[in-house]
């Protein structure tokens, strides 16, 4: 792997364009800061409009080759892409780790839940399928296919630095199309490491090409006239802006936003079983994933739990990402710091109870690093800035109903639609639940529901703009346009049937 990576201090990332890996012109660079010490890694730069602008006709002009590359060389891309994710999956961990703060067995299920996305893909020659019905009419018959759409976007956050741009550029590429990839300027080595690995699998010169940078290279690419289609994932006010600007300009969309996900519990769960997961899902990569579960309804009896949940999460190991045992990691930066302890500070002043404080945690030896505790309150309301917020740090609320339905009737009242759990071990509540709950994404005692990518990542109100979710059958919809082909073939010998004037084929 030879990618002008700033694996040691002071090194600047470079921009792929049209196979090439070149050094931005920008006067814009942003430091990369190891969120545990502080340390700076390196500099990304902030793409100028020229440089955006080439990246992505060099995808325009890609396009043209690339759409008729036989669907099996795109399946042998995929195939030999996965190999490689696997084979360096250690090392592209370690800088996951290092930039973005993860325990190191996050940063490598961040790399699997994107692998088998990529795995996925190297079955695109059934999912690209189209339709076929012979004899619609008299010797006619009608078939569609599934075409590339040209040149795709994808934006990606730094939460899932390997995941998300698995989810995006794999899936569009092998549908036929060409892609233009921006990644966090947060965190971005990690992709940028994935990306050498696909040029290294065979993908073409301008089929896939990478820019950083803010706000300016993401409004580029949802106007510019040569792209077709913008992924994106993030928070809900730039992915509103998203879909927004890129909507605006003719371009299809699909936003994946923020969550408040709720996780209602039942008195008959299962009880060691049921806080284990809590805690795992609330506390795990620092509370930084849009499926973290935020808040926890307990229903009745099951209020009697806090105390035990609490003695669970104090339990949980604050360290570096890649020290050994460590439980919560880092958040991503100084402003996330800054904003995590802000909100917490909100939910004292506005009266919720602070059963457990993660501020002022200092670790030996990283006494520089973003640390957030965990942290718990109860006597939450809904009306409280901590409740209505996606506070994204490893905060869990708690609030209690006295029926299944109220804590139905509170999980709908919530804007956000990402995801949400059931714990029980009633099989007619767990029914009830899965009918009555407006949510996209359900778990029966599974605290994070992400589907595998067989199915699609079906988020909802709030959480999502656009029709069609990232992975599974719904992005190969995204990345195609549907033709719909009526044929007609004579036989020479036939008798002329005369001229119809009708719409009708008999």
């Amino acid at each position: 792997m030879n990618a002008p990576l700033p694996t040691e201090t002071g090194h600047t990332l470079k921009l792929l364009i049209n196979g090439q890996w070149v050094a931005s012109k920008t006067e814009h660079f942003q430091d990369i800061v190891n969120p545990a010490t502080q340390q700076v890694l390196g500099r990304v730069p902030f793409a100028t409009a020229e440089e955006v602008d080439a990246a992505v006709n060099a995808a325009h002009q890609a396009f043209a080759s690339w759409r008729n590359t036989p669907v099996g060389a795109r399946m042998r891309i995929m195939l030999k892409l996965q190999a490689l994710i696997r084979e360096h999956s250690p090392r592209i961990a370690k800088v996951l780790c290092a930039e973005q703060g993860k325990t190191l067995a996050d940063a490598e299920g961040d790399i699997f839940r994107g692998l088998e996305v990529v795995e996925h893909a190297c079955s695109i020659g059934s999912l690209q399928m189209g339709e076929h019905l012979e004899n619609v009419a008299g010797g006619v018959d009608t078939y569609t296919l599934r075409q590339p759409i040209g040149v795709c976007a994808g934006i990606t956050p730094f939460n899932f630095p390997a995941m998300i741009p698995l989810w995006m550029f794999p899936m569009a590429i092998v549908c036929g199309n060409t892609f233009v990839l921006k990644p966090s300027e947060q965190d971005p080595m990690s992709t940028a490491l994935l990306v050498e690995l696909a040029l290294e699998a065979g993908i073409p010169a301008g089929v896939l090409n990478l820019v950083h940078g803010g706000k300016e290279v993401v409004d580029g690419l949802c106007t510019h006239p040569h792209i077709k289609a913008v992924s994106f994932v993030g928070s809900t006010a730039v992915g509103t802006h998203v879909y927004d600007l890129a909507g605006q300009h003719g371009k299809r969309v699909q936003a994946m936003m923020g969550a408040k996900n709720h996780a209602v519990v039942l008195p008959d769960a299962n009880r060691e079983q049921t806080l284990n997961a809590l805690v795992g899902a609330a506390f795990g990569a620092a509370g930084q994933r849009c499926m973290a579960t935020s808040v926890v309804v307990m229903v009745g009896e099951a209020a009697e739990w806090v105390d035990d949940l609490k003695a669970l999460a104090q339990k949980l190991k604050v360290n570096a990402g890649h020290e050994p045992g460590t439980d919560v990691g880092p958040v991503v930066s100084r402003r996330a710091l800054e904003r995590v302890q802000g909100l917490i500070a909100s939910g004292v002043e506005e009266g919720a109870v602070l059963a457990l404080d993660g501020r002022g945690v200092v670790v030996p030896g990283y006494e520089q690093g973003n640390f957030v505790g965990p942290t718990l309150f109860t006597g939450v309301r809904t009306d409280m800035r901590i409740y209505r917020e996606e506070i994204f740090g490893p905060v869990l609320l708690v609030l209690s109903v006295a029926t299944f339905d109220e804590a139905i009737a509170l999980v709908n009242a919530n804007p956000f639609g990402n995801g949400t759990g059931l714990f029980t071990q009633s099989g007619a509540a767990a029914r009830k639940f899965q009918n009555e709950i407006d949510i996209g994404q359900v778990g029966i005692n599974i605290p994070i529901p992400v589907p595998v990518p067989f199915f699609s990542f079906t988020g909802s109100r709030g959480s999502k703009l656009g029709d069609l979710g990232p992975y599974g059958k719904q992005v190969v919809q995204f990345y195609t346009q549907t033709k719909t082909v009526t044929t007609r073939w004579f036989d020479d010998s036939s008798v002329n049937a005369g001229v119809n004037t009708t719409i009708h084929l008999r």
